[in-house]
């Protein structure tokens, strides 16, 4: 069946390797480390106290409202720089005459109550003992505002991002983990074939580094507690790594009708061509070793983009540098790329940059455009041993020039939701 073409006319991140496009993608191929000590708050009393943080950052600067900063948690307001960024690239933005033809698709993180809610809680609604006395928040005393309440709710983002940029069609707010962006663009390519909308803005934000995100991974033991390395301290594939580092950011892309792009002369980075999901139910926190839920989001995204494993030039994969993780994508590629598996180069960007939870697909998605656009498969940096287990064609040292003519991204959640996105050159063949 014939499916409408979809392209990639915008794109805008803001990740710990830059507050924009270029400076990021500048930091990727040469393989450079957003990781540091943590800065936002006092990490002293944990395990790990290296986080990947965006610097220096301030979402005024892309022209956004008092109001919708107002109201923007910091991953929010990392999405409002992105998106600005995107649609500013496209060359075409949301207009009186066509705002309930534009759509928004948002993969957005877990923000539930925050450290200073869980403070000014403990501080003013508990007795001696430290259990809850409700009539605390009854007090004229207490200091919650329900603006923190509203700000930190997983669709808040949605919202604020379609009132800053009067997008008044479809919109849906995707929060499946780390696999939050990569669905948020394959949903917004499914609304844009079935003739939905005419343009979308479509990605992913997220900050978790503060005291009770930091707290959870590393009671999972999740993170690595490489403290006095901090650059080299996420390693995916390699086989000393020892857990992932957690970072932050945001991702978007403006997403038109193929041929109408082509017609008023936009600029076109790749196809958006295919999309896969699936839920391994293995266990909540690990992927199956026999890579058997990301083996199928694999197989349908190759499907829906009507082209073949030896297609397939290079993979951005999921690499979140923790042990059981990338075993299990490495088994999923060995299995669905047959003989191609020795050719097709294998890099993660969350090697520079961290795991930036539900902004990773999308900016991961952006980092393929971009790989298709420049020709380059970018490297994974720290990776040095090889794991008997992750036998693919890692990209290590420094990225490789190449034609990219078609691009495979994996993202691989908590809870087993597996998204996996193809994208093409315009002039695949």
């Amino acid at each position: 069946m014939s499916k409408r073409k979809v392209a990639i006319t915008g794109i805008g991140l803001v990740t710990p390797l830059g507050n924009d496009t270029q400076s990021t993608w500048e930091g990727v191929v040469a393989g450079r480390s957003g990781v540091g000590p943590t800065q936002s708050f006092d990490a002293s009393g944990f395990s790990t106290t290296i986080s990947s943080e965006v610097k220096g950052y301030d979402a005024a600067d892309f022209g956004a409202s008092k109001k919708s900063l107002k109201f923007a948690s910091r991953g929010a307001g990392f999405a409002l720089g992105a998106a600005a960024q995107a649609l500013e690239d496209a060359g075409v933005r949301p207009e009186a005459s066509n705002a309930e033809r534009w759509g928004l698709c948002v993969g957005a993180g877990m923000n539930s109550v925050t450290y200073d809610d869980l403070s000014r809680i403990h501080e003013h609604c508990t007795d001696d003992r430290g259990d809850l006395v409700p009539d605390g928040f009854l007090s004229p005393d207490f200091p919650g505002n329900p603006v923190d309440f509203s700000r930190v709710q997983c669709n808040a983002g949605l919202g604020i991002l379609a009132k800053e940029y009067g997008i008044k069609g479809y919109s849906t707010s995707v929060h499946t983990a780390c696999a939050s962006g990569g669905q948020a663009i394959g949903t917004a390519l499914k609304v844009m074939r079935r003739g939905t909308c005419d343009y979308i803005l479509a990605g992913g934000f997220d900050s978790m580094i503060n005291p009770m995100g930091i707290s959870g991974f590393c009671l999972l033991g999740a993170l690595s507690t490489d403290n006095d390395n901090p650059t080299g301290a996420s390693r995916p594939f390699d086989a000393t790594r020892n857990g992932f580092v957690l970072g932050e950011g945001a991702g978007f892309l403006v997403l038109e009708d193929f041929e109408k792009a082509e017609a008023r002369g936009a600029h076109i980075y790749a196809e958006l061509a295919g999309d896969g999901n699936s839920l391994s139910c293995y266990r909540i926190t690990d992927s199956p070793p026999d890579g058997d839920g990301p083996i199928q989001a694999i197989h349908q995204a190759l499907a829906d983009a009507g082209v073949q494993p030896s297609d397939i030039d290079y993979v951005n994969a999921h690499g979140t540098s923790t042990k059981m993780n990338d075993e299990s994508e490495c088994a999923a590629l060995t299995a669905v790329m047959g003989s191609h598996i020795d050719t097709v180069r294998v890099s993660s960007t969350k090697s520079s940059m961290g795991h930036l939870i539900a902004a990773a697909g999308a900016v991961e998605a952006v980092v393929c455009a971009l790989g298709i656009e420049h020709g380059t498969a970018p490297v994974s940096a720290n990776y040095k041993n090889v794991d008997p287990l992750c036998q693919v064609n890692v990209v290590k040292d420094q990225s490789v020039q190449m034609p990219i003519n078609a691009a495979l991204s994996n993202s691989l959640g908590f809870g087993g939701s597996n998204s996996s996105l193809v994208l093409k050159s315009p002039n695949f063949a």
